[in-house]
């Protein structure tokens, strides 16, 4: 996880705090792992959720380029 990204989420979610965000009661994200840790310091009582989409899409990648390969 890159310090930089995970230090602009972070910036990013005490902007929306200091604007009178509350803290949401369930984050959907494509599994970004410095977007979880920003948003755990600073909104810790908020549930993470994978995007299902991005889920998916890397369950099946891997196996399409298996798949190229073999050609």
């Amino acid at each position: 996880m890159s310090e930089n990204l995970r230090n602009l989420q972070r910036e990013v979610l005490i902007d929306l705090k200091s604007r009178g965000m509350n803290e949401p009661l369930l984050a959907i994200g494509d599994g970004a792992l410095g977007f979880w840790a920003a948003l755990s310091e600073i909104y810790p009582g908020t549930k993470h959720q994978r995007c299902w989409f991005h889920k998916t899409a890397n369950i099946f990648q891997p196996r399409a380029q298996i798949s190229a390969s073999k050609g």
